[in-house]
């Protein structure tokens, strides 16, 4: 069974940075896309950055600039270098990865991390 397991959330001031990690476990295929999306409390869930295998990122606009992806294929891990945090950016994160094969495509999401940018 494949698990998410995120770290690195926190409580950090406005202009603060943080770094997230995800290890994923329990794959014996390789993820076609991993990333992170967030959701903060009365809000859908959101993307904030993804990178496919092949290293192409896709990061939200009001993320552009302030945050790096990357990515570990061997490893199965996949890391957000938050810098420059708002207090806009407080929100549950979650680690995501999929699979496709073809048609189909297999989601898997881990439990969440808190992030809370506050002064």
């Amino acid at each position: 069974q494949v698990q998410l397991v995120e770290s690195g959330g926190g409580l950090v001031q406005p202009g603060g940075s943080l770094r997230l990690s995800c290890a994923a476990s329990g794959s014996i295929f390789s993820f076609t896309t991993m990333g992170w999306y967030r959701q903060a409390p009365g809000k859908e869930r959101e993307l904030v950055a993804t990178m496919s295998r092949s290293g192409l990122t896709n990061y939200a606009d009001s993320v552009k600039g302030r945050f790096t992806i990357s990515r570990d294929n061997a490893k199965d891990t996949v890391a957000l270098q938050m810098d420059s945090l708002k207090p806009e950016d407080t929100s549950v994160y979650y680690c995501y990865a999929d699979r496709r094969n073809g048609p189909t495509k297999t989601v898997y999401w881990g439990q969440g991390t808190q992030v809370t940018v506050s002064s």
